[in-house]
């Protein structure tokens, strides 16, 4: 992994198209050790998750070319790599695992960011539904010891509709269900890596099964 992360700052520090094609084989291997590491996710986490199908890592793992086409910023490449494992992959509107790698800002993560208005709007309804359930799972001691807390990504007031008085508007305001961990480099590089993921993503497992729970009634 230490490939990976020197690659990836040599990268961010010369992201135009020229170096990364003189560099296109380094990209390529790094790419590889990424896609084997999604690889053993899927079949670690296929053990507490039976939601989790068969899926190729490659349906996991995101692109490293950024799309510029309405940025201001131009640069082409992302400095960083990630895999999204879910139901559907990469590109699914299901709860799951993420894993992000990059140079002093590698986490390890999951539940679901930015779901569109509808499902958003079942999650909340089933939260309304069963708000000890879930404040029981995101309370509970070994969950937190690996995500203290959601995502600071929520309304400023109430949704439309919710009552700006209901008793679980400070849930009820998040736009995305969704918990981070950040890690270090030392884990990153240890022979802990995939154990301490597993094992967040073992917690996790509550959290994801709760939101899809709620998405599948919608």
């Amino acid at each position: 992994m230490e490939q990976v992360l020197q690659f990836l700052q040599e990268l961010s520090e010369n992201n135009n198209r020229e170096w990364f094609n003189e560099n296109r084989k380094r990209y390529e291997e790094s790419r590889e050790k990424i896609l084997f590491l999604t690889d053993i996710f899927i079949n670690e986490i296929r053990k507490f998750d039976s939601e989790i199908p068969l899926i190729s890592p490659k349906d996991c793992i995101f692109r490293i070319f950024r799309d510029v086409r309405f940025s201001k910023d131009k640069r082409p490449y992302k400095t960083n790599f990630g895999s999204f494992i879910a139901k559907g992959g990469r590109k699914s509107e299901n709860a799951g695992y993420y894993f992000h790698i990059e140079p002093g800002g590698s986490f390890i993560g999951g539940g679901i960011y930015m779901p569109q208005a509808g499902p958003l709007k079942a999650i909340r309804n089933h939260i309304e539904e069963h708000p000890d359930e879930f404040l029981a799972i995101i309370n509970d001691p070994n969950f937190k010891a690996f995500f203290p807390e959601m995502m600071d990504h929520k309304l400023k007031t109430a949704p439309r509709g919710v009552d700006k008085n209901h008793p679980y508007i400070d849930l009820l305001r998040y736009k995305s269900f969704a918990f981070s961990s950040p890690v270090k480099k030392e884990i990153l590089l240890s022979g802990k890596y995939v154990e301490t993921c597993v094992n967040a993503y073992r917690e996790l497992h509550k959290v994801n099964a709760f939101l899809n729970e709620a998405l599948n009634d919608f």
